[in-house]
């Protein structure tokens, strides 16, 4: 049973298409996405907040966006999800996400090196776990102590893919 109350936030690298005009691009700082940077911190491509209140029964989702081509976020768009029922399997990935993250390390020292490869970055809190990884400036920092198995990254990626289909799932609101 995933917990009552908890707080979840993906930030996602660019996609390939513009990782390529970056890396084509003379302006320095483009090429910088996701979690990994450099002198700057990273610009990432996409932003999805996930929290769900103790006495709530709907997900709250956040999503910002940036079209490719474009050098900013675009504005968060609400949405909720029905955290549970029966008629969904909500609350059953919402469980296996936060078992996922439980055990699954993360980069030593904060913010050295992306582990997973992916460009991406998950920080939960609950009660129970607070887990990170990509630290709150993102990874440049040099090599991390700590390395991922290839077991490790595709539960990372399967993790990933979780967070993504919850916010596929959200049906716009007007507000929160």
């Amino acid at each position: 049973m995933p917990p009552a109350e908890y707080s979840l936030r993906l930030q996602r690298g660019a996609d390939p298409p513009f990782l390529l005009k970056a890396y084509l691009s003379t302006d320095p700082i483009s090429n910088l996405a996701g979690i990994t940077g450099g002198f700057a911190p990273p610009t990432p491509d996409a932003i999805h907040t996930i929290t769900k209140a103790e006495n709530n029964t709907h997900l709250l989702i956040s999503s910002a966006i940036r079209e490719i081509g474009t050098p900013n976020l675009g504005s968060f768009a609400p949405k909720s999800l029905l955290a549970s029922s029966p008629h969904t399997d909500t609350a059953t990935l919402v469980d296996e996400l936060h078992g996922i993250l439980k055990e699954l390390p993360t980069e030593m020292p904060v913010g050295s090196e992306d582990i997973y490869g992916m460009d991406v970055s998950i920080a939960w809190g609950s009660e129970d776990l607070m887990w990170c990884n990509g630290g709150p400036e993102g990874c440049g920092g040099g090599a991390s102590t700590v390395q991922a198995t290839e077991e490790e990254k595709r539960k990372f990626s399967r993790a990933v893919q979780i967070v993504e289909e919850l916010v596929g799932r959200g049906e716009a609101t007007e507000s929160y």
